[in-house]
């Protein structure tokens, strides 16, 4: 797409924005509900798509996507009107006598970059948000993702009116184009490189922004964990959609005590779940996206370090769960995010030695202890610094609507979910309506002692 049919788009919902047609929130609810409607109604449609771009199963896709995505949808249906209202606060008696309240507002044009490991959910979740908060939408899909950036583009470009939300497909000609247009917000989930982009053109026209970034996210395993569960809750989060998750475990690191006895169990999961043989056994096991991170993870790969799987299959793109141990953080696989199948196992001997290890490297998106010891547990919560994360489990947290899901530090800045994400995709303007029966004569010149005597008394 050229850059000038992008700026008539843009300017289009900027027109459309400032006419206040996003503003009633009856307009806002009926959209969500559309989107809802066309999403059940091309449920299996979606799930093919995915199937082609990752090989996802259609279990995996609608846990993980198409139903993680309705369930947003649906929270933002029952709550936008609760969100929407004004919400009154304490009036400080020197402002005696007025009302104060906090009015949640639109940004106005939204810009929506979504990345391709999770291309459905990752593009509907942060678009019902912002439709919810009443702005208009540009969505650019990733266009790796090709299949499902083709269903996406189709279904809104089908049942929804452009200047309310649009998609735009391409590659980076398109993405260097959007980043040279001035939005109102713009939010980002994909790598740290691209993200630095993103901020980089945003300064320009000082737009907000939300990036979901990634980064190496730890998963410790201390001597009281228990190890059956741990492995199978680790093998799980790891080698979900075949590692290409921004929450997954990145890498293990577990007290010497435990190390073996961890190691064996993984082994028995991984059969467990994926079988001996996930290449050829299980048609529910996923791919690499493309040719190139298929390469890029075999790279990682070290053959004398591997004590698990380790095969991969070129012409599916495929592979194995892969746990690869005795790695040191110099290695390849320690200098980057993995974004793969491949588990690296380091080891530990002391809690302050693994907590200082966490602090020496970037803040991750997420952190996982397993652990029965509380001590152990509040220790590793109040000195590591990470988006989120879960005790005894994997990446659960970002299904919960409740909370919000962001990052810290490099692994990127705000969140969004639910009420969060509302707030996100919302300016709250502060507010204080003065009532005109009575003024108070202190705060004009000419001053006098009386008045500063009351002055003193009203902002002690």
């Amino acid at each position: 797409m050229e850059t000038n049919e992008i700026r008539q788009r843009i300017q289009k919902q900027r027109h459309y924005f400032e006419s206040g047609a996003t503003l009633p929130v009856e307009k806002r609810i009926e959209t969500l509900k559309k989107l809802k409607k066309v999403i059940e109604a091309n449920e299996e449609k979606i799930i093919d798509a995915l199937k082609l771009d990752l090989g996802k199963s259609s279990t995996e896709s609608y846990m993980c996507e198409v139903g993680l995505a309705l369930s947003e949808i649906s929270y933002m249906i029952r709550h936008t009107r609760s969100f929407a209202k004004e919400k009154r606060v304490r009036t400080p008696l020197a402002q005696y006598v007025s009302r104060s309240f906090v009015k949640p507002s639109p940004y106005g044009v939204v810009l929506i970059m979504s990345p391709w490991n999770y291309p459905f959910l990752l593009t509907i979740d942060p678009l019902a948000d912002a439709i919810a908060a009443g702005n208009t939408v540009i969505l650019k899909p990733s266009a790796y993702s090709v299949h499902t950036s083709a269903i996406l583009e189709r279904l809104i470009h089908e049942f929804f009116e452009p200047e309310l939300i649009t998609c735009i497909s391409g590659g980076r000609k398109e993405n260097q184009a959007l980043l040279e247009q001035k939005f109102d917000y713009i939010f980002f989930t994909g790598s740290k490189s691209v993200g630095k982009v993103v901020m980089e053109k945003a300064s320009h026209y000082l737009t907000p922004i939300t990036l979901e970034l990634g980064g190496k996210s730890p998963c410790i395993v201390d001597e009281s964990a228990d190890i059956a569960l741990a492995a199978r809750r680790i093998a799980f989060g790891k080698y979900l959609n075949c590692g290409q998750t921004c929450v997954a475990p990145d890498y293990i690191l577990c007290h010497e005590k435990v190390h073996d006895a961890l190691v064996h169990a993984l082994r028995k999961e991984i059969q467990k779940q994926y079988t001996e043989d996930p290449l050829h056994q299980n048609p529910n096991y996923g791919k690499i996206i493309n040719e190139k991170h298929f390469h890029r993870l075999c790279s990682l790969i070290d053959p004398k370090k591997v004590i698990y799987g380790g095969k991969a299959d070129p012409s599916s793109l495929q592979i194995e769960p892969t746990i690869i141990d005795d790695v040191a953080w110099s290695d390849p696989i320690m200098q980057e995010e993995i974004f793969g199948p491949l588990c690296p196992i380091l080891t530990y001997s002391d809690l302050n030695q693994a907590i200082q290890t966490i602090q020496s490297h970037p803040d991750p998106l997420a952190l996982y202890i397993f652990s029965s010891h509380k001590e152990h547990i509040e220790r590793i919560k109040n000195h590591c610094s990470f988006g989120g994360g879960c005790i005894n489990d994997t990446i659960i947290h970002l299904a919960t609507t409740q909370m919000g899901f962001g990052g810290v530090g490099e692994s990127g800045m705000g969140a969004y979910h639910g009420k969060v994400g509302f707030d996100t995709f919302s300016h709250k303007k502060s507010m204080v309506d003065k009532k005109t029966w009575l003024d108070l004569p202190i705060r004009y010149q000419p001053y006098t002692r009386l008045y500063d005597r009351m002055i003193r008394f009203f902002l002690k």
